[in-house]
């Protein structure tokens, strides 16, 4: 405060003080007035009422400010800063009257009016002040030029008493009470930092006010609710004194990115992950000449090279004569048939060139394993064969319950059949993606929407020291960063329909490999996979518009379905005929994200919630783990304690055996350890973010199935090549730095907007771009490359006879 003009006075019920009249000039410098009633009385205010040009500010002492539940609470001590209206030349005097009137028969009081020397705020200056509910500060700011938005940022060493910053356009009156502050203008609860980006073209003036109000409660920021003096005079409806409710702020505007910092970041962007379509067309045009180079030696010899690793999965050329049928003779996924003598079984395998056996190391080898006819018919096993459906059903009890199966055995359905249903995961995913994304579209319009036509930025819980506008989206840069996993997503896409096109061209010039070796290709869940994947793009680009606790679920839900695809994916690799439809597949993942929802809304410290939660999830895991053990010839129904008696019975009190299926029973046992843990540690801790934690469990089991197949692939006798060993290191390292990205926590839905905003952080890239930006890039980069392994995973198995890959 700077000079000012001091008077003591009293006024009574009879008069109405008009000769009390002050003037001041008003040019550069805000006015500001401050009454102290000195009398006590309650119940017969003091009214000071203050007229200038354009404006007149009245108010009570003691005033009288409502809070939460209309609680009421009194302050002797008030000061208002005077609106400046605007001068029509360089020097004007302005002039301004305070009236004084109250009903008390005798009322003392002290009026003081001040300048207020630093009242227009300079750029990248900071300036320390202090306020109260009832003595409010505002300051002006006037864009400079060239410069066409800044960012106001407010900081405080105290989180409360609780705060609200507000921008307000220079007109009057400013409105820099708890009661009106959010009446005009842009506005935010703060505890101990808040910033607000603020554009030139919303001000036509080129000036605007910060307005800063302590407000008389601190619960709206996360706070205690003051409780009411006990007094055996008070009322209920008394006013409580709250004394000296005070907070030092600091403010602070400094000019924002300009529009050539969008435009390099755009590219930046862009740049990155097209740099990745650029690098497949390389290696597929890589791959076509090592393939033109090899064309002799493939012509005179029959057979490829097992070292081309093709990520395209260019066919192998084998003659129409080799098998002697057309491709679509049979649509069987078993081993050579009756048809092809051992003589031809010799060629294949020399064709393939495979040195090292797949087999379980020390066991049994399935060099010398029989061959099966494959099925021309269209249902899963030829009718003629059996008289009655149980003949069927017994053939798949006798097939699959053997002690060790391979994946001829449980590639015995029609390839027709199998395609058909493989191929509903994406058209049913496709589905899903317009139903549910046309209504989230219009939600997060509709919250932006409010959210530029209120000024309310507690709706919407960005990082705003690092929120950058655009037209009507306040945080543009944590919606471009998604781009990523649109971008990626339909490159993804293009990779697989380029495998099936060459799968289908190897079909119909009757390639032995495709017919007959590797594992069988089923496309459907890959291009399940990557509609997720660029559908978690847009939703999460739908929540970013306005994150808040009412549509987290849109930036969660896709990512269950890309863990639940890629768990399916890698099972269906060795168990074709037994994997999940994708309606009972969808309606798990529904019920998922129905627990998220319920989760997230009543589960905050609801013990009954998670003890049910819980017994679910243990109950579906033991489920799951007896589908997964008997892969599936089981039944649940009456009989079942039962059979689950007479099994513990035989085999561990009459006699100790160990269990038939080893390697399942290890995954089996470990999977339920690590289940059992997850629901004990919700149980017991109760994660406020549930929705994470349910994720967590996903990505847990996700890790623990990849794990164990990558051990038993190696213990196989199988190997990796290259391009998944090199996709294998690199998206574990992007994953890494991804994961320490995403824990930086720039806000939380979980706390209040003003608590979040204590996490908020300054850009670290390009000055446009956030930690959680960061995220947004690298994990669509590794969710990416966790595809890519998915996919050449087993590229090492081409060469090899179905009835020698083994099944784990």
């Amino acid at each position: 405060m700077g000079r000012g003009v001091r008077d003591w006075g009293s006024a009574t019920s009879a008069e109405q003080s008009p000769g009390q009249r002050l003037c001041s000039s008003a040019q550069t410098e805000g006015v500001r007035v401050s009454v102290n009633v000195l009398s006590d009385h309650k119940d017969l205010p003091v009214l000071f009422v203050v007229r200038q040009k354009e404006a007149v500010v009245s108010f009570q002492v003691p005033l009288i400010l409502r809070g939460q539940f209309q609680r009421k609470y009194a302050y002797q001590e008030v000061s208002r800063t005077l609106c400046q209206p605007q001068a029509k030349a360089e020097v004007e005097t302005q002039h301004f009257y305070v009236d004084v009137s109250t009903l008390s028969l005798n009322a003392s009081y002290q009026l003081r009016v001040t300048h207020v020397e630093n009242f227009v705020l300079r750029t990248n200056e900071r300036f320390s002040f202090n306020a109260t509910a009832a003595q409010p500060q505002y300051f002006k700011y006037e864009f400079p030029e060239g410069v066409d938005s800044v960012i106001v940022k407010v900081t405080s060493a105290m989180a409360f008493p609780c705060s609200v910053i507000s921008i307000q356009d220079v007109v009057c009156p400013v409105y820099d009470l708890d009661n009106n502050v959010a009446f005009i203008g842009m506005y935010q609860t703060m505890t101990k930092k808040a910033a607000i980006t603020v554009q030139k073209k919303d001000f036509p003036s080129n000036s605007f006010y910060v307005v800063v109000v302590v407000k008389t409660e601190d619960e709206v920021c996360g706070g205690a609710l003051p409780y009411y003096p006990l007094s055996r005079d008070a009322l209920p409806d008394d006013p409580v004194d709250q004394h000296n409710r005070q907070k030092t702020l600091e403010v602070m505007v400094s000019p924002a990115i300009t529009s050539e910092a969008y435009v390099r970041s755009m590219l930046f962007c862009l740049g990155i992950f097209l740099s990745f379509y650029v690098l497949t067309l390389l290696i597929a045009c890589w791959e076509s000449c090592r393939q033109r180079k090899r064309k002799g030696l493939l012509a005179a010899m029959d057979s490829p090279s097992l070292d081309t690793a093709s990520l395209l999965g260019h066919g192998r050329s084998v003659p129409d004569s080799f098998l002697g049928h057309s491709p679509y003779d049979s649509y069987g996924y078993g081993s050579f048939g009756n048809g092809s003598s051992s003589s031809t079984e010799g060629v294949t395998d020399s064709l393939c060139s495979v040195e090292v056996p797949y087999g379980y190391v020390g066991e049994r080898s399935l060099e010398h394993m029989a061959g099966r006819p494959r099925m021309d018919s269209l249902s899963s096993v030829e009718e003629d064969d059996y008289d009655t459906l149980a003949d069927i059903d017994y053939d798949k009890n006798v097939i699959r319950t053997k002690q060790y199966l391979c994946v001829a055995d449980l590639a015995r359905k029609d390839k027709r059949v199998l395609r058909k249903k493989y191929q509903i995961y994406f058209w049913n995913i496709a589905t899903i993606a317009v139903f549910y994304a046309l209504p989230v579209i219009q939600l997060v319009i509709t919250y932006q929407t409010v959210v530029n036509v209120t000024g309310n930025q507690d709706i919407c819980y960005y990082n705003f020291l690092c929120a950058h506008p655009l037209g009507n989206l306040s945080a543009f840069n944590n919606i471009l960063s998604n781009l990523g996993y649109v971008l990626l997503g339909l490159l993804f896409l293009l990779i697989i329909l380029q495998r099936e096109i060459n799968y289908n061209r190897a079909l119909m010039r009757n390639d032995a490999y495709a017919l007959e070796c590797g594992i069988p290709k089923h496309f459907g869940l890959f291009y399940a996979m990557g509609t997720a994947l660029m559908m978690e793009g847009l939703l999460s680009a739908c929540y970013h518009v306005c994150p808040n606790y009412t549509n987290f679920q849109f930036d969660t839900s896709f990512m269950y379905m890309i863990a639940g695809l890629c768990m399916l994916k890698l099972y269906q690799k060795r168990h074709p005929d037994i994997n999940a439809s994708a309606y009972s597949a969808y309606a798990c993942l529904a019920l998922v994200i129905f627990f998220s929802v319920v989760g997230v809304v009543f589960g905050k410290g609801n013990t009954a919630f998670w003890i049910v939660f819980s017994v679910i999830h243990i109950v579906a895991t033991l489920l799951l783990s007896t589908q997964l053990y008997y892969m599936g010839r089981w039944k649940l129904d009456t009989g079942i304690l039962r059979r689950i008696l007479h099994v513990l019975y035989t085999d561990c009190i009459r006699q100790c055996s160990g269990p038939m299926y080893v390697d399942r029973m290890v995954l089996l046992v470990m999977g339920n350890i690590i289940n059992w843990s997850l629901a004990a540690y919700g149980l017991i801790v109760r994660p406020n973010d549930f929705a994470s934690y349910l994720l967590a469990i996903g990505i847990c089991n996700l890790l623990l199935y990849f794990a164990f197949y990558i051990i038993m692939k190696l213990r196989s006798g199988e190997r990796i090549k290259l391009i998944p060993l090199l996709c294998i290191i690199g998206t574990s390292v992007v994953w890494g730095f991804a994961l320490f990205f995403f824990f930086q926590g720039l806000s939380t839905w979980q706390k209040t907007p003003a608590e979040s905003r204590e996490h908020n952080r300054d850009c670290i890239l390009l000055d446009f771009f956030d930690d959680h930006d960061i995220w947004h890039f690298l994990s669509s980069i590794a969710m990416f490359g966790s595809f890519l392994v998915l996919l050449t995973l087993d590229d090492d198995l081409d060469c090899v006879q179905r009835d020698k890959i083994y099944v784990f």
